[in-house]
């Protein structure tokens, strides 16, 4: 580490990582220095375009002293393996979401961490939207009175014309969307109201052209008492919007937090407010390099990722059982 700025890897280079790379260089605080694909042409490519360093293997790159951190960006399964040897390598780790697809890798993997006093943070970008924010703010203020109910909605049609990839695993994606894209709305809604008590969830193909689920639903009820539910789909157009209802005012993130709208109990109709948009990956990762250089707990950390993974577990459950489940069988 250097004047504040802090030196990472980069482990799994496909398209993401791309987009995390570009939000590296935005930060002010973070030197992207190596990175590692197992193809060595795509390594080259990267390196090309980001201008770093490639290095040989994985061991070549979680042994190196030319950086502090890693950020894995590689497919669902392999998480859990790359967390524990990025962790006995003292690296501190980004893990892009989900943090692993089962409880008991998940809790394996902080425990790694915790012994070996390394920053673990997961990619759960949608907690650093503005409007998302604003959102936790009025729930902490009161402004919307007593919440009573949250809905979120993630979808976008990825599986229309699906590709013989990896992401059309049922292995790697279970529960359809939910891996990709609705657990981020799962999290955002722990964010505001905190975790769910118990959930009901339906996951089932309807369209039938993927190997996935086209849509998955989940009716929560929070430890609080707030009622909600999350949907995703692989199929349909694009939505990605979150609300929140309370006794004085409901308000809406709308479009990924492009737009927010805003209602209260005596008007008749919601009324868009001003929010000013924020590249939320760039955000997530100054916050990362500002924690490998505070040693302070991620906003978004191991506990934090595995609550989400103790609740797709949940799902999985109660979607192949036709049951409600408590969220503490899982934990």
């Amino acid at each position: 580490m250097k004047e504040n700025i802090v030196r990472i890897g980069s482990i799994g280079l496909g398209r993401w990582a791309h987009t995390l790379a570009r939000a590296a260089q935005k930060t002010g605080n973070i030197d992207l220095a190596l990175c590692f694909d197992p193809v060595k042409e795509i390594a080259e490519q990267f390196s090309n375009e980001f201008h770093c360093a490639v290095s040989s293997s994985l061991e070549d790159i979680l042994n190196s002293d030319e950086i502090d951190g890693v950020i894995i960006a590689t497919p669902h399964s392999t998480h859990a393996k790359l967390v524990c040897e990025a962790a006995s390598f003292k690296k501190d780790i980004f893990i892009e979401k989900p943090f692993t697809l089962n409880v008991e890798d998940a809790q394996n993997c902080i425990s790694v961490a915790k012994e070996n006093n390394i920053i673990l943070q997961v990619g759960h970008k949608r907690r650093w939207i503005n409007a998302n924010k604003k959102l936790k703010e009025l729930v902490d203020t009161g402004e919307l009175g007593v919440v009573h109910h949250l809905e979120a909605n993630y979808s976008k049609p990825i599986m229309q014309k699906p590709k013989d990839n990896w992401r059309n695993n049922p292995l790697e994606s279970p529960a359809g969307g939910m891996t990709a894209l609705g657990i981020h709305m799962v999290d955002l809604l722990y964010y505001l109201v905190g975790t769910a008590k118990r959930l009901s969830a339906f996951s089932k193909k309807l369209h039938g052209k993927s190997n996935l689920d086209d849509v998955t639903s989940i009716l929560f009820e929070f430890e609080n008492g707030q009622t909600g539910y999350v949907a995703t789909s692989v199929v349909v157009p694009f939505n990605l919007s979150a609300a929140v209802y309370g006794t004085k005012a409901n308000a809406w993130s709308y479009d990924d937090g492009k737009k927010m709208y805003f209602q209260t109990n005596d008007e008749s109709s919601r009324k868009e407010i001003s929010i000013e948009t924020n590249d939320c990956v760039m955000e997530e990762l100054k916050h990362f390099a500002e924690c490998i250089i505070s040693r302070e707990t991620p906003l978004v950390s191991g506990k934090e990722g595995l609550e989400i993974i103790a609740t797709l577990e949940a799902i999985l459950e109660s979607s192949n059982m036709a049951k409600v489940v408590e969220l503490n069988q899982f934990r």
